[in-house]
């Protein structure tokens, strides 16, 4: 443990430029660990109190993840890929839970989707067999029996009909329940079971313990009792039983703090490494005098350790405190768009931030070792000579470690353009951060060559152009550490934007080519399960075709054994008739082929899928059963319409929504006004725009992830800037010595600055350029889409923050 001295203190009194450089880049470091830090927390902790099985103890559900092993041998690990729908238990059981000891008794949970006959949104029903855990007691007449219905609205006795998913049914009101004014319903369990859509299965078994056992032993005896065949929940795990939205909740956190924090975590370590390493080198000249008037390595070393120390904690303690703003912020707009539920709170627990105090302080000492090496063992007469001039000869260490990064990431980009879908979309940051580190490490090299091409048109801009050739050329190092974070800024925030931007622009083109019928009808709320029919019957209308949007996961949908999820939409009408509302541009094979049993596919995912038509694809339907369809065609529009397409038989039994989410018809405009009974009634050009601000509302999180990222990287090269400009005070002062006038000093500022951000902005583009050609290719098909303005604002902003962060500077050093 070093104690600090008197040396480091009279170094940050009397250079506090330097340090305050330093500070300000470990701070941000802290904020954006804390940040992410504390994201992961929350999705790894995050829990809400059962509210429907708050009554049951115990609860057993299916696994609501597909289980897949990847690797083999001493690389065999087990992975778990959440299902797109919910996952039942079979019926059968009910009858083993109640057999066991503790168990007083086992109740059949069960919830489907219904509309009464009057219009309303769709609200779910249960079987009245559940109130013995839930305690709804009838305010008003009796339970149901079979044909008889218990509602929160109307009058004992009344008729009511309920369009469910195994069809539209009359029922007499038996009894009243539950809160006025709410809609919730109650079938008896035998009505309940033949019309929810998926006969002989269950959403739950709701277990009700004997007087005497403990939850714990209960739960002990029904796993006994299942032998593996469901799960059991106890606790606040019984919450993610009856709301799905918590366990995505949880995932999307995890991702965000995990994977994006990860990414995050290295390059705002890497960026603050980057700086203390240049303050450390702004200093050569007095540690060459320290080493000159007989200071040791190890006093040189522990110098440097006590400046890290007496600066690195206090900014990691500071940094934190914007840290939990940003990931409080953050949180709320998760929460606010929907993808977490209300009841789950941001949890502020200390540990994270423990975490990137640490970080802070272990960044801070390992780059200032690795600076001091060389400082602290080099001779002191040599070391007078290299403080007089840069030492141009590359590092034995970290150019071979450079040209070895630019080759995994040119590696990697390839590997990628052979993925599809996601697994090549998820590969970009890491494409990335390869050729960051490849940057950072020949950053000299890549500095030199920037000064010898952009040198000769600089000479052409007289005495301050002749100037910041000359010192672009002899100060490469210092060119390095302000074009990297630049570079950084660029290179992440290019990829993250116009990834997006790519995908959108092929989406929306293939839905206005796809999209083919006269009127589309749409309902956030799902149109009725009879949408179609009725559809079919109004006058004017010639054809109606239904669409029901899910997804499957396909196990080999690329390399490895990773499934791929994959979006699909079941079609209630014949092949036939999709072909006359959708073009899907068909490639091979035939669509009215397309039968119950079989499938049509994305041509990139049949290829990555390694099927014909005429083979079998294995993949998982929503709901986790396991399926192996013929496929019938192959078509090259899945991206904006669907990847997979099935008979709507072929999926109606496995979501817990079946009916249709979208109507296409070919009809006279006449016939506009009927179909709007059923939900909002568009065309093509008009659906696609909708979809389009759907898919804005998606892209939010990489927006503020390119924010983030790119916003701290602009920080640190405005810090980086204004650091190199405040240590030229000398070098500056001597140019206006020898009759250099101060518009000349600031002309030579400008130039430079100007190389240093088109140095940047270049090197930056062409690493997005690198990672985006491949990873578009691979999730679309096409080139990437860059729109200019956009493209041209960053690049904008990224010169107006170089010139400003030299600019105030170096007026305020030539006062």
């Amino acid at each position: 443990m070093y104690v600090p001295n008197g040396l480091a203190r009279a170094a940050i009194r009397f250079r506090p430029s330097a340090f305050g450089g330093t500070f300000v880049a470990l701070a941000m470091a802290a904020m954006i660990v804390s940040a992410c830090g504390l994201l992961l927390a929350t999705g790894i902790t995050a829990s809400v109190p059962p509210q429907r099985y708050a009554g049951a103890p115990v609860v057993v559900a299916a696994d609501q993840n597909l289980r897949y092993t990847i690797g083999s041998g001493e690389d065999r690990d087990d992975e778990a890929l959440a299902l797109p729908d919910r996952a039942r238990v079979d019926g059968s059981l009910v009858a083993q839970v109640a057999a066991a000891p503790g168990a007083a008794a086992a109740i059949a949970d069960l919830g489907i989707p219904v509309r009464t006959g009057e219009g309303r949104a769709p609200v779910t029903a249960y079987t009245w067999a559940s109130t013995a855990f839930t305690g709804t007691e009838p305010s008003s007449g009796a339970a149901p029996r079979p044909g008889e219905i218990v509602t929160a609205r109307g009058t004992v006795g009344e008729r009511i009909t309920l369009e469910t998913p195994g069809g539209t049914r009359e029922f007499r009101i038996s009894g009243t329940a539950g809160a006025p004014g709410t809609d919730a319903v109650w079938l008896n369990d035998a009505d309940a079971r033949a019309l929810s859509g998926h006969p002989g299965r269950i959403d739950a078994i709701a277990v009700l313990p004997r007087p005497g056992t403990s939850t714990d032993a209960l739960a002990a005896q029904v796993r006994h009792a299942l032998a593996g065949r469901a799960l059991v929940h106890t606790g606040d795990d019984r919450a993610t039983v009856e709301d799905r939205s918590l366990a995505e909740a949880k995932e999307g956190l995890i991702g965000i703090g995990g994977s994006f924090g990860g990414v995050a975590t290295m390059v705002a370590v890497f960026t603050a490494a980057g700086t203390v390493a240049l303050s450390v080198g702004q200093r050569r000249r007095e540690y060459a005098l320290l080493r000159a008037i007989g200071a040791t390595p190890r006093q040189i070393r522990r110098t440097i350790a006590t400046e890290a120390l007496l600066v690195a904690p206090l900014a990691g303690v500071l940094g934190c405190l914007p840290g939990v703003a940003l990931a409080t912020w953050w949180f709320g707009q998760l929460r606010d768009k929907g993808a977490i539920p209300p009841a789950v709170d941001l949890s502020i627990t200390p540990l994270p931030l423990l975490i990137a105090v640490a970080a802070t302080v272990l960044t801070a000492l390992c780059a200032g070792a690795a600076a001091a090496r060389r400082p602290s063992k080099i001779k002191p007469g040599q070391a007078l000579a290299e403080s007089a001039a840069e030492r141009l000869r590359p590092g034995w260490i970290r150019t071979p470690l450079g040209v070895l990064a630019a080759i995994g990431g040119c590696a990697c980009a390839g590997l990628a353009a052979s993925e599809t879908g996601e697994n090549a979309a998820n590969a970009a940051l890491g494409i990335v951060m390869l050729f960051m580190v490849a940057v950072g490490l020949l950053g000299p090299l890549i500095a030199r060559g920037c000064a010898a091409l952009l040198g000769l048109p600089l000479r052409a801009a007289g005495a301050p152009g002749s100037l910041a050739a000359a010192n672009t050329r002899t100060n490469a190092r210092r060119l390095a550490s302000a074009i990297t974070p630049i570079v950084l800024a660029m290179a992440f925030s290019s990829v993250l934007v116009f990834m997006h931007t790519s995908e959108d622009r092929a989406v929306e083109d293939q839905q206005r080519a796809g999209i083919i019928a006269d009127q589309v009808v749409t309902d956030p709320a799902g149109l009725p399960f009879d949408a179609v029919a009725r559809a079919a019957a109004t006058p004017g209308v010639k054809k109606a075709v239904g669409l029901t949007r899910s997804s499957v996961l396909v196990p080999k949908a690329g390399s490895g054994d990773t499934p791929q999820e994959v979006s699909a939409q079941g079609v209630t009408g014949t092949g036939a008739d999709l072909a006359e509302v959708q073009d899907l541009g068909l490639r091979a094979g035939s669509l009215t082929a397309l039968v119950p049993g079989t499938v049509a596919v994305d041509t990139a995912l049949a290829t990555a899928a390694h099927v014909r038509p005429g083979d079998r694809l294995a993949l998982v339907l929503p709901d986790g059963a396991k399926a192996a369809p013929k496929v019938v065609a192959t078509y090259d529009r899945g991206l904006g319409l669907a990847r997979t397409t099935f008979p709507q038989a072929d999926l109606t039994t496995h979501l817990s929504a079946p009916n249709p989410t979208t109507l296409l018809t070919r009809a006279a405009p006449a016939a506009a006004g009927p179909l709007a009974a059923f939900g909002r009634v568009t065309d093509a050009a008009g659906y696609a725009t909708a979809q389009s601000t759907e898919r804005e509302v998606n892209a939010w999180a990489n927006t503020v992830m390119a924010a983030v990222l790119g916003g701290f990287a602009a920080v640190a090269a405005v810090n980086t800037l204004v650091m190199t400009v405040l240590d030229r005070r000398r070098e500056l002062g001597t140019l206006r010595l020898i009759g250099t006038t101060r518009r000349q000093v600031l002309g030579m500022i400008r130039w430079e600055a100007l190389l240093v951000v088109a140095a940047g902005v270049v090197i930056g583009s062409a690493i997005a350029l690198a990672t985006l050609v491949p990873m578009v290719n691979g999730l679309t098909g096409r080139d990437p889409y860059i729109p200019p303005l956009l493209y041209g604002s960053f690049a904008g902003a990224v010169l107006v923050l170089g010139l400003v962060a030299t600019s105030l500077p170096a007026r305020a050093a030539l006062k």
